[in-house]
């Protein structure tokens, strides 16, 4: 990275996101999907090491309090060998002869249950195992009885193998090795692949430590389950950006500024605890940001925050700013006017986000690379003497599955173009404010609340099934606001019952509701919701309410995509 004084810099901050709700069942603590190991076996621990190989690259990992949770819960049963997740219990049988029913059904929809053009296709094994699977499909479930303990074992196997990221594939020979064996797969193989699992998964959370550390990276938080916070607070702000949009019969929800504080208070615990510190900054979910949101965070001593540009062109219009030249409203920090108002405020430039989010996966690697760098290079160009600083966040996690070889040849090669690079510096954004001038921060009259989805909270609320979540939540809320008040729980159930709270709260509830995400993938979060709220009425012993038992969103859904998750779009 060169430091030649005599060049005007561009500072690039990229911001990775990692994020997955919790996939626990509430009370019995079983996991109810898999993604959460899958990426920290794939994407995690591949971003921490193309950092780790490139000494002079910088970058900032946001991690939700409630994704390190749950590492630390699998962390735990890798160490203890006792499973709650299903999936990894199966893999640890001995045997799959006398598989139930339903234990059989269960691996059938798990196996192929991922991106088929880069994770299957490949692999002439799995390959063949799924079409051995489509063809005794066809004849249903006595067909599907033909395939034997050893094919369940093989398609175990490799279901977990093509999860496996690809900087681990090239440092640790177990899984070439099981590659190359293709079948055949003993519980001696299983075994050796459950303890790479246990180092791989056990060691993410002290890894990033260590980078952050050594000042390579900087790790930020998220309020603790990821609320949309500007929505908890008001219901108003969505209209904010989207005067038509249609609201819940709630007018509001129910002491919601509270409920934000207490996210962001236990985020901050959380990060203290497990990275040795408080974070600076705090990347609200989804990028949700509003006025009452930034005065939370300042009030909380958190120095920085981000949303989308989106938000930032709609805030400058909001206050008769004609912003003729992008670049140089973009691609600088700001503060919200008032007094009180420490929190700076970066904006994500939406363009080169997505670039990386959602099209450089079809191109080649080095030409990703070459066509990044040149944006930026034409950034640089166009701010002339000043110094800006270009803010790329994005999802951390979701996108590589899309990209050959889990993104390996864009992601090293970006890091190896970036640090070479004359005037384009890697940085953080604790890093820039450092040295930053005062002057180079701006100033907004206040801001547009919105969300990096399109600038608005619609992809939250304003659809009938969204909707109807809140509302659910919102009476779920009044409930227990009343039980607590009546003083009826004691401490420890009055702990358990607003830690239940704050799972409900999360924003990935309304996200899937919706006919137009994959059904499959809409039914497992609708009953998944509706679960976590009965189980908040029994923890105040109260009777849910019989709305609980159907569906929210009652819509087939459309065709899931590859994995079964999906990508933030903006």
């Amino acid at each position: 990275m060169s430091d030649d004084k005599n060049v005007t810099k561009l500072h690039l901050i990229l911001c990775w996101h990692m994020h997955q709700p919790d996939y626990r069942d509430s009370e019995t603590g079983e996991f109810r999907l898999p993604w959460t190991y899958l990426h920290a076996l794939k994407d995690y621990s591949d971003m921490a090491a193309h950092v780790e190989a490139e000494p002079r690259a910088r970058a900032v990992f946001n991690f939700v309090p409630v994704l390190l949770d749950q590492l630390e819960d699998y962390a735990e049963q890798f160490a203890s060998g006792r499973y709650r997740d299903p999936l990894l219990r199966l893999l640890a049988r001995a045997s799959y002869d006398e598989l139930a029913r339903n234990e059989r059904d269960f691996i059938f929809e798990c196996g192929f249950r991922l991106g088929h053009e880069q994770m299957v296709a490949p692999y002439p094994y799995y390959k063949r195992l799924h079409e051995l699977y489509d063809q005794a499909e066809k004849f249903g479930g006595r067909g599907l009885d033909y395939l034997s303990g050893q094919y369940l074992a093989d398609l175990l196997v490799w279901y977990h193998l093509v999860w496996i990221g690809e900087t681990i594939c090239r440092s640790d020979p177990l899984p070439v090795r099981l590659m190359a064996k293709g079948e055949g797969f003993d519980l001696d193989d299983r075994k050796a692949l459950l303890e790479l699992l246990a180092r791989v998964i056990g060691g993410l959370i002290p890894r990033y430590r260590a980078l952050a550390e050594s000042g390579r990276i900087e790790i930020s938080s998220t309020p603790h389950t990821h609320p949309i916070a500007p929505l908890l607070i008001d219901f108003q702000s969505a209209r904010e950006a989207w005067p038509e949009a249609v609201l819940p019969r709630a007018h509001h929800y129910p002491g919601g500024a509270g409920r934000v504080a207490v996210h962001i208070r236990s985020a901050i615990e959380s990060h203290t605890r497990r990275f040795g510190q408080a974070p600076a900054g705090i990347w609200p979910a989804e990028g949700g940001i509003s006025d009452a949101v930034v005065r939370q965070l300042d009030q909380a001593g958190v120095k920085w925050t981000a949303s989308g540009g989106a938000v930032l062109a709609n805030s400058l219009k909001q206050a008769g700013i004609k912003t003729g030249v992008a670049v140089k409203y973009l691609h600088r920090p700001y503060r919200i006017d008032g007094p009180e108002n420490r929190t700076v405020c970066f904006f994500r430039d939406d363009k080169l986000s997505d670039l990386i989010g959602f099209e450089f996966s079809k191109w080649h690697g080095a030409d990703a690379v070459a066509h990044f760098v040149a944006e930026l290079e034409r950034i640089h160009k166009e701010a002339g003497e000043e110094e800006v600083v270009v803010s790329v966040i994005l999802d951390g996690e979701n996108a590589w599955e899309y990209y050959p070889y889990n993104g390996f040849y864009f992601l090293s090669g970006l890091y190896s173009a970036l640090a070479v690079h004359p005037f384009i510096r890697m940085t953080t954004f604790s890093e820039y404010l450092a040295g930053v001038k005062e002057q180079q921060i701006g100033s907004l009259p206040g801001l547009t609340a919105g969300s990096w989805v399109y600038g608005t909270f619609s992809t939250w609320i304003g659809d009938p099934a969204k909707n109807a979540a809140w509302d659910l939540l919102c009476d779920a809320k009044r409930t227990l606001d009343k039980i607590d008040a009546s003083g009826a729980l004691d401490a420890q159930a009055r702990e358990a019952a607003f830690r239940q709270l704050a799972v409900c709260e999360s924003s990935d509830w309304f996200w899937w509701f919706g006919d137009y995400n994959p059904g499959r993938a809409v039914a497992s979060f609708d009953k998944l919701y509706r679960e976590n709220l009965k189980r908040l009425y029994a923890l105040i012993g109260v009777t849910p309410p019989a709305q609980l038992d159907q569906p929210i969103c009652r819509g087939e859904g459309r065709e899931a995509e590859a994995g079964g998750t999906m990508r933030r779009s903006t």
